[in-house]
């Protein structure tokens, strides 16, 4: 398990932080909100995100607070330098991430192409 001290790879805003606490602790324990990356979706890689608590070899483990994210080191080559907020507004309450490596995004912010 590697702990990244590096702000320029991923950054978790506070939003995020308290919604991931929040979740992690009506999971029971201490899981990690895990990022993942895979190809797909209506712009070509799409983001997924999920309750994990394991920590496989190449993983990185960011923290603010009480949260903690997990990421794969290749989907991490795709989110270097993106942060990860919890927006709440008229389209609903989600995980967004502010990737400036995407040329372009879906509607919807679960996709992106780069």
């Amino acid at each position: 398990m590697s702990t990244l001290e590096s702000l320029d790879d991923f950054r978790i805003s506070e939003n995020a932080a308290k919604r991931i606490a929040s979740l992690a602790a009506q999971e029971g324990g201490r899981p990690m909100l895990r990022i993942s990356v895979s190809g797909g979706g209506c712009s070509g890689f799409q983001y997924g995100f999920d309750f994990d608590g394991t920590v496989n070899d190449d993983d990185r483990v960011f923290e603010r607070a009480d949260a903690r994210v997990v990421i794969d080191e290749t989907s991490l080559e795709l989110l270097k330098g993106s942060e990860i907020d919890f927006v709440e507004d008229l389209m609903g309450a989600y995980f967004k991430v502010e990737n400036p490596n995407a040329s372009s995004s879906c509607g919807c912010g679960s996709s992106f192409a780069i």
